[in-house]
């Protein structure tokens, strides 16, 4: 008898035992991560202590079929924005559309990211403001300006996201309000130094935008008599990854 109810302590305890550990544990969603892009599917999830192998604690993965790129970064050299009315005169000409998803011009009427004339950048998302020749906004994009160097942007805020309306653009086409300065002195249109022009593309992801000069050539000491205006040359870091909003490799998230 004595050695029965031995046996049944020791198995009470085991399971006392066991449950006390099991009570330290704090399950909590790990997401299943196929491409091992370190991104997770928000469509593929277990409850768990800790993650299990081929999980991780994010959600951030829209395909979880294809692994994390690498950020594209470069500049782009005199893309021209043609302004065809003078001094005086209400803005007219055609715009220059651009996909930041490719970072290539496009004569698309609906995938472009933002169209420029002269010093006006538009969005491709908002509300026309009925200038002359404005293309027709057909997308999601948006915009807003960060004030630092290229490097100290390293995340989206989504909260300051603009789009173009009546009353304004996204990036204010206006000397000191935008991205740049113009001088009536020397005629001079001058980038902003700490202007970070950050993107929302019309394909949801993310781009940053450092405008390097509005002349040809990007010469350090524009002449506006010499040197031909509405030419812009950007450095741009793009994030391809879906529903990335740093500006990080995936690999460091």
């Amino acid at each position: 008898m004595k050695t029965i109810n031995f046996f049944m302590f020791l198995f009470l305890a085991v399971g006392l035992l066991s449950c006390s550990e099991d009570n330290d544990c704090i399950e909590q969603t790990f997401y299943a991560d196929s491409d091992g892009d370190g991104l997770g599917d928000p469509n593929n999830s277990k409850l768990d202590c800790s993650a299990p192998q081929g999980f991780v604690e994010n959600a951030l993965d829209n395909d979880d079929q294809q692994a994390a790129e690498a950020l594209l970064r470069g500049t782009v050299a005199d893309l021209f924005a043609p302004l065809t009315s003078d001094t005086g005169e209400p803005p007219a000409g055609p715009y220059t559309k651009f996909d930041l998803d490719t970072m290539t011009e496009t004569q698309s009427e609906t995938d472009w990211d933002i169209a420029l004339r002269g010093t006006a950048i538009l969005v491709n998302g908002g509300v026309s403001q009925g200038t002359a020749d404005e293309p027709e906004r057909t997308g999601d994009a948006a915009a807003y300006i960060a004030i630092g160097t290229m490097d100290d942007v390293v995340a989206v805020d989504p909260t300051l996201f603009a789009q173009d309306s009546p009353e304004s653009l996204a990036i204010p086409a206006v000397s000191d309000s935008g991205w740049y300065n113009y001088n009536p002195a020397t005629f001079t249109v001058t980038p902003l130094p700490g202007r970070i022009l950050v993107f929302r593309t019309t394909e949801g992801r993310y781009a940053k935008i450092e405008i390097l000069s509005y002349y040809q050539g990007a010469p350090a000491d524009p002449n506006p008599f010499i040197d031909a205006g509405r030419y812009y040359t950007f450095n741009y870091v793009y994030q391809p990854n879906n529903g990335v909003t740093v500006f990080n490799e995936v690999s460091e998230l």
